[in-house]
């Protein structure tokens, strides 16, 4: 019997958009956005996270102006209590992620498993 697994990812893409966990960060995000220097804080944080991607991704060095920059965006994310809420809401989401990858990689690893 033939198994599709684009159905079966569909379904647990249901899953997880019903789950407590997805729940918690749109309702997190939902409060950055109604408060604008939450959005803006977390905003600029991002965009910050993406341009140092790309500089990683191209192998560009970080200037220590733009770390700088960065920590004190961090800083002030730490006191932002929406941001918090919302990072943490993200945190425990990456851990089930994390748990499901371990789950749908085990029959590879038990095949190369001596």
């Amino acid at each position: 019997m033939a198994v599709n697994l684009h159905d079966h990812a569909n379904q647990l893409e249901q899953a997880l958009r019903e789950s407590d966990e997805y729940q918690a960060i749109q309702k997190a995000y939902a409060n950055v956005k109604e408060n604008k220097e939450s959005k803006e804080l977390f905003d600029e944080f991002r965009e910050t996270q993406l341009e140092f991607q790309q500089k990683q991704m191209q192998g560009e060095e970080i200037g220590e102006e733009e770390l700088q920059k960065a920590q004190e965006q961090a800083q002030k994310i730490e006191n932002d209590s929406n941001i918090s809420e919302l990072m943490a809401a993200e945190q425990n989401m990456s851990q089930i992620f994390q748990e499901i990858n371990q789950i749908i990689v085990k029959p590879l690893d038990e095949i190369y498993a001596d």
